[in-house]
């Protein structure tokens, strides 16, 4: 979850006009980052073989 410094610590990086889309594309790149390491502090994570191992099933 996003906090109020995080959203206007994005607000001040985008130009002085901006779209509405590239504020949320930016908000969601935010907090996917932040899940990603909140799951990486929690143990949430698996190893790279692990990891080519579900995506070579994909192809099979």
């Amino acid at each position: 979850m996003l906090n109020k410094a995080q959203v206007r610590t994005q607000l001040e990086k985008l130009p002085e006009e901006f779209t509405l889309d590239e504020l949320v594309e930016q908000l969601i790149l935010i907090q996917r980052i932040e899940k990603g390491l909140e799951d990486s502090r929690e143990d949430r994570i698996i190893s790279e073989e692990d990891l080519d191992k579900e995506i070579e099933k994909w192809f099979t």
